[in-house]
């Protein structure tokens, strides 16, 4: 059976319609006889996604950006995008768009939920958010940083303007001359500190010795303070204490009036009573020296002693109270 060439040229023509179709949509990613799930997003700001983009799950693609455009006329973008039926998630589900690489490229990953909601249905409009990329997370802790380094830079500016206006040509003379004479003080310090080392130079024989010396005292010091503990000296002070604390007892008891020397120390009667009997004593000795035939009566030949007149004013006899 022979085909004729209209019937060839038509078999071509749809074989050519049919390699565009499959060639086209190949090129959008999506292929001829789809059975996955449609769904929605609305974003504020796409930042270059583009149509064919993968859609993922966990890192895993699941479908594919099929379209963008605008929402309404505030701006907003609607994009549509599939995924396939072999995982189910909730409706509220959310489309997040994230950067897929560090110099740019968008991409739509679902982080699915599964809170008991009704499944995500074909032509449902999936919650969205937007997460911030390396470049944008950058900008955003760079910005008030370079507020602070602006502000900071302006405050210098402003100081420097106050100083020059500070440092008027008196002023930056005296500062000359505070910084020559500075130099002058370092260059005498360096001269002074080079005269040391001189001395200590000279002298090292001569310091060698005096630090064996102190060395020395050093050592005899100690040998002292070994033959001090030694010698008993903790035991003399521990007697000196106790001989001490004994005295203070002492004290204490001849204060409370204890004992005879107490007693003489706060009993003013007898005080009184000793005083008294000193003063006899006294007046008894006196009389003795000027009267002795009072008390001393001789005779030696056998002669009759005559009888003692008292005298006088006699000082053994106490004065009458007036």
């Amino acid at each position: 059976m022979k085909l004729s060439r209209e019937i060839k040229t038509g078999i071509i023509v749809i074989g050519g319609i049919l390699l565009f179709i499959m060639g086209f949509t190949y090129l959008k990613s999506s292929p001829i006889f789809d059975s996955s799930k449609t769904f929605y997003a609305v974003y504020d700001h796409v930042g270059g996604l583009q149509p064919g983009t993968q859609v993922t799950i966990n890192g895993f693609s699941v479908g594919s950006v099929k379209s963008i455009g605008f929402n309404d006329s505030t701006g907003r973008l609607l994009v549509t995008f599939s995924v396939n039926n072999s995982f189910e998630f909730s409706e509220n589900s959310k489309a997040e768009l994230f950067d897929t690489g560090i110099i740019g490229g968008k991409g739509i990953q679902i982080i699915p939920v599964f809170d008991g909601a009704p499944v995500a249905q074909s032509g449902d409009t999936l919650v969205t958010s937007t997460r911030p990329g390396i470049t944008e997370l950058v900008q955003q802790k760079l910005t008030p940083l370079q507020l602070k380094v602006e502000g900071a830079v302006s405050n210098a500016d402003s100081l420097l303007m106050s100083f020059n206006d500070v440092l008027d040509e008196n002023t930056k003379q005296s500062l000359r001359e505070s910084i020559q004479g500075l130099n002058g003080m370092v260059k005498d310090f360096k001269e002074s500190a080079n005269t040391l080392n001189t001395l200590l130079s000279d002298n090292k024989n001569q310091l060698d010795s005096s630090i064996t010396n102190i060395s020395q005292i050093t050592s005899n010091f100690a040998k002292i303070s070994d033959s001090l503990a030694n010698a008993g000296l903790t035991q003399t002070v521990r007697n000196l204490e106790g001989t001490l604390s004994k005295m203070d007892s002492l004290l204490a008891k001849i204060k409370d009036g204890e004992g005879s020397l107490g007693k003489l120390m706060t009993d003013e009667e007898l005080y009184k009573n000793l005083a008294e009997a000193s003063r006899e004593l006294d007046l008894l000795l006196q009389d003795f020296r000027l009267n002795p035939k009072r008390y001393v009566n001789v005779s030696v030949f056998g002669k009759k002693q005559k009888e003692y007149t008292l005298p006088e004013n006699d000082p053994a006899e106490k004065p009458k109270e007036q």
